[in-house]
């Protein structure tokens, strides 16, 4: 029974590979002309790598999340990541100032975001999954209460700054793939693969925490240490992605598009694979996640002609293809 269910997963997973390479040279290379080819080649070169980037890093950390909290509805927009993500600019803003954030430069800024929201999510949601873990429904209002308080703590401070500092927290916030920093992409692009190795590695251990934490325990599963690593590979990867691109959730009070588009890599993820290993889960939902972003991309750019943001579709495809999975019953 193993041999057809491995060769299944292959051929799951070459075909999203091959649609993926398909929708990235769709994407390069049409409509390139002769003149300014090498500078449109450039351009969309940096943007396809922040969007893959972004979807790997998306995918994973929501499967991640999912296994850690025994639940396929939550991912980390919904516990407050993002929100934690906009928490943390507003703080070095708050801290520095505009003229100390424009010296300090766009990396040093990546490290310092990177940082700080490792530790506060490490702090806050070790603890949040840990005890609260067996109780779904208090986990899941306790991570809406604490999004709502980051984004109270984030407008509070934002109208008591000044007006530059408040127009750079803005334009922090917000989910841009156009402003993505060429200094900062290598970093979070080796940060997400670093995560994304370190996860499949363990992806083994995550099978067996996926049996349930009692089952883990008796099979002498470190539980505790593997929730805590777990937790840090899913801060870093959202880290990442947010301080590389920004937030898809900015101004969100539920995580908006953000949880859809994580729901959307996990659960097709699933649904295409109908696996239940971390081995082949983790790179499907990255391969996934990709692909609907390229693919978002490309009608945002060439069908909707920039009128709207890739934002809006991912929310209006993510919203039908959600309530299609609660339908199904795929998604419980």
């Amino acid at each position: 029974m193993r041999g057809p269910q491995v060769a299944r997963d292959g051929r799951a997973l070459a075909l999203l590979a091959g649609l993926l390479a398909l929708a990235c040279a769709l994407w390069l290379f049409q409509g390139l002309g002769e003149s300014r080819r090498g500078f449109l080649l450039g351009l969309r070169g940096t943007r396809l790598a922040g969007l893959l980037i972004l979807g790997a890093a998306t995918g994973v950390a929501t499967v991640l999340f999912q296994t850690l909290a025994a639940n396929r509805v939550l991912t980390p927009a919904m516990m407050g990541f993002d929100s934690l993500f906009g928490f943390v600019q507003v703080l070095i803003v708050s801290s520095l100032g505009a003229a100390g954030l424009s010296a300090v430069g766009g990396l040093a800024r990546f490290w310092l975001a990177v940082g700080a929201m490792l530790v506060l999510a490490l702090a806050l949601f070790v603890p949040l999954l840990g005890r609260g873990g067996r109780d779904v429904p208090r986990m899941i209002l306790t991570g809406l209460i604490l999004g709502v308080l980051f984004r109270s703590l984030s407008g509070f401070l934002t109208r008591v700054m000044d007006p530059n500092a408040f127009a750079v927290v803005q334009s922090l916030s917000a989910a841009s793939l156009s402003r993505i920093d060429p200094a900062v992409l290598p970093w979070a692009g080796a940060m997400t693969a670093a995560s994304v190795t370190a996860a499949l590695a363990l992806s083994r251990q995550f099978d067996v925490l996926a049996l349930g934490r009692q089952h883990a325990v008796s099979l002498g599963l470190r539980v505790a240490a593997l929730m805590v690593g777990g937790l840090a590979l899913v801060a870093l990867m959202t880290a990442a992605a947010t301080a590389m691109a920004g937030s898809l959730a900015a101004g969100s009070p539920i995580g908006g598009p953000a949880a859809f588009f994580g729901l959307i890599a996990a659960g097709l993820a699933r649904g295409l694979t109908g696996s239940a290993r971390h081995a082949v889960l983790l790179p499907a939902a990255a391969l996934v996640a990709m692909l609907v972003l390229v693919l978002g991309q490309i009608l945002f750019e060439r069908v909707l002609g920039l009128a709207g943001t890739l934002s809006v579709v991912i929310e209006f495809a993510g919203g039908l293809f959600f309530l299609a999975l609660l339908l199904k019953g795929r998604l419980r």
